[in-house]
């Protein structure tokens, strides 16, 4: 099949009458809203500097607008969709495009090494490229980082909000777990913000493309990932909370709250800091501190 007679899924009523088509009702509660917006569609992909070496996974095609746009320019494109009335509506989009491939899963149950494996293998570098649905951004953006897997950008259109948290620096409002996750595993950048009159339907947030590059090395290392993650949630599990109290609560109990502070001086980080003031460097020596202290002390 040529272009010549391509449905062009960046129309918006060309989206309109594949819905109507296949009798489709969009789930809120799957994060169901296509991106109709050609333009912004191909400065997602060009974010991700594909070529016909590389290969694009795709997360939540919805009805295939920017599996389109990828297929176009990377050799190889994976799409993974949670919701199996889709199957006809991308059948036909990606009708034309033999270099793309849907698979029918929830991508946070799915092996992504051998889901790679099956897919990539000959491909010079893989990208995450996805307008990822908002209800399960975090998750899903976290399973990707801690997969082991060496993308080459994660990019991905989420609510701004999310995005800014990604971006966000030490002594902010934003500043979280997300943001030292997102931090330790990659450099982010911001693309661009959208509006959300490019959606159907329209969500009610503004959203953002932001592009995350994965570094060869994190900017502290620490005796126990696992770990380390786990005592950064807890230090924000009460963001009101000095560090002190957040640690004691979660490690500390029956120790009692003079360890937490013995342990935090001994890293050079005042008790009666918060936990968004910390740099990733000053977790990860907490981190390995604490794991010390309740590893090698027993």
């Amino acid at each position: 099949m040529s272009e010549d007679y391509v449905t062009d899924v960046s129309n918006p009523r060309e989206t309109g009458r594949l819905i109507r088509k296949y009798g489709l009702a969009l789930k809120k509660s799957l994060g169901q809203n296509f991106l109709i917006d050609p333009n912004i569609l191909r400065h997602i992909v060009a974010a991700a500097e594909l070529d016909q070496s590389k290969g694009a996974l795709e997360i939540g095609p919805g009805a295939g607008a920017l599996t389109q746009q990828l297929a176009k320019k990377a050799g190889r494109v994976v799409a993974v969709e949670i919701d199996r009335r889709l199957q006809p509506v991308l059948a036909e989009t990606l009708a034309p495009y033999p270099n793309a491939t849907v698979v029918f899963s929830d991508v946070l149950k799915l092996d992504l090494r051998e889901l790679w494996n099956d897919h990539f293998r000959d491909c010079s570098r893989v990208s995450v490229v996805a307008n990822l649905p908002y209800y399960a951004t975090t998750p899903i953006v976290m399973k990707l980082l801690m997969a082991g897997l060496k993308f080459e950008y994660i990019v991905v259109m989420v609510q701004r909000e999310v995005a800014e948290r990604m971006l966000a620096k030490p002594g902010g409002k934003d500043y979280g777990s997300l943001s030292v996750a997102v931090q330790y595993y990659c450099v982010p950048e911001r693309i661009a913000i959208v509006p959300p009159t490019v959606f159907v339907p329209q969500p009610n947030v503004d959203s953002a493309v932001i592009r995350l590059k994965l570094r060869d090395e994190p900017p502290a290392r620490v005796r126990d990932e696992s770990f380390f993650f786990e005592l950064v949630r807890a230090c924000f599990a009460q963001r009101r909370k000095t560090i002190a109290n957040n640690l004691t609560r979660a490690f500390f109990a029956k120790a009692g709250k003079s360890v937490a502070e013995s342990l935090l001086n001994r890293c050079g980080i005042e008790p009666g800091r918060r936990g968004e003031t910390l740099t990733i460097e000053q977790f990860a020596a907490l981190s390995d501190a604490v794991f010390g202290y309740l590893h090698d002390t027993r």
